[in-house]
């Protein structure tokens, strides 16, 4: 199960990247501005958004196979259906629906991955997120290289392609059965509580920065420090190779991986992302690395310890603290893109700084309420 686990975050993030890193490809042929530029990554998050909260009650209720091989197959049609000269509309339909296909098995996986590793599923949690970072880590260059080789189109199809070899390796793995019910009564199995706000909120910060700083990387490279839009690329890369390397450092750690370490992260992604643009530093890839460091902790730590929160409604609660995070996805880029056409790309960027702050509040927040909960002070 893990390495089928592993090799779908992998194509998963290279389609978090597929619009941020086509970016200024997809400016030429269809005479975007910055606003429309983050309105498709935005529809990319909403898709995506739609797909993890929907997976979750399917995942908690029905056998989980088909439901992957259904997910990976809806990608795929998505990814395969991009052609050339497509209007502005369609392209809003194609990365909206690819969005859909791989939240539905981003919820599957990570909750899954719960229920198999239960209380000590955090470490492999980041381990298989980490997954999606080198994905993203390897798109960008891989999306300049069949550019320079045809169309820039050709990396959707491609990933496509790579949909639908794994809907045809889930067709022939086994996953775990749902768990039983709650009784009633058992809070566990309510993910509807306001216990499960912190998390959301944590979530829709992080994810709106991740899209926010990926689909903006190159109009910052060219349009406030004057380099070229291979630097933004590599920027992108250096980004997700960042949150490759929080992913995989933070195992190191020997203390326990809570709510803490969220707050942390939070705090010193706000310094960079607010530093860099502010301090007018010249180059691109070394802010982004650090920024990308300091957040790759975030989201699969979030994950699992909302899937610890709701040990009955793992799937539910996952997917709804994913979907808040797609939320974000949405939200962010838009606002990103509307406040760059009105104030400079430049401030923009630096904006994403009270995001990261935000998320850091949150995660105070959530380790407060844990704190209560252990201490028999709060009934859930």
């Amino acid at each position: 199960m893990l390495p089928l686990c592993f090799a779908a975050f992998l194509a998963f993030g290279g389609v978090l990247v597929l619009v941020g890193a086509n970016q200024a490809s997809l400016q030429r042929a269809l005479g975007l501005d910055l606003a429309a530029s983050g309105l498709l990554g935005s529809t990319l998050a909403l898709g995506l958004g739609v797909g993890v909260v929907a997976a979750g009650p399917l995942f908690d209720r029905y056998p989980r196979r088909p439901l992957f091989v259904a997910s990976t197959l809806i990608a795929a049609a998505a990814l395969l259906g991009v052609e050339r000269d497509m209007s502005f509309a369609r392209w809003l339909v194609h990365v909206g629906v690819a969005g859909l296909g791989i939240g539905l098995y981003d919820t599957l996986i990570s909750a899954v991955v719960v229920q198999r590793f239960r209380e000590h599923a955090a470490r492999p949690m980041v381990v298989l997120h980490a997954a999606a970072t080198l994905g993203a880590v390897l798109a960008p260059p891989l999306v300049g290289w069949i550019a320079s080789r045809g169309h820039f189109t050709g990396s959707f199809v491609a990933l496509g392609w790579a949909h639908l070899g794994l809907a045809a390796w889930a067709s022939c793995v086994a996953l775990p059965a749902p768990d039983p019910r709650p009784t009633p009564g058992d809070a566990s199995g309510r993910a509807l509580s306001p216990a499960l706000l912190p998390f959301a909120a944590i979530a829709f910060a992080y994810v709106g920065v991740e899209a926010a700083a990926t689909v903006f990387s190159v109009p910052y490279a060219v349009g406030a420090l004057g380099l070229d839009e291979a630097r933004g690329q590599l920027g992108i890369s250096a980004f997700w190779l960042g949150l490759l390397a929080g992913r995989v450092g933070v195992l190191a750690l020997r203390r326990p991986l809570d709510a803490r370490v969220l707050g942390v992260a939070g705090a010193l992604g706000a310094v960079l992302f607010a530093g860099a643009p502010l301090a007018a530093l010249p180059g691109i890839e070394g802010t982004l690395f650090a920024a990308g460091l300091a957040l790759g902790c975030v989201y699969p730590l979030m994950i699992a310890l909302t899937g610890q929160r709701f040990p009955h409604a793992r799937g539910t609660a996952a997917g709804l603290a994913a979907g808040a995070g797609a939320l974000g996805g949405f939200a962010v880029p838009w606002l990103t893109g509307a406040l760059g056409d009105a104030v400079g790309v430049r401030a923009a960027y630096a904006s994403l700084a009270l995001w990261c702050g935000g998320l850091a509040v949150a995660a105070a927040a959530a380790r407060r309420a844990a704190m209560a909960d252990r201490a028999g002070r709060r009934v859930p």
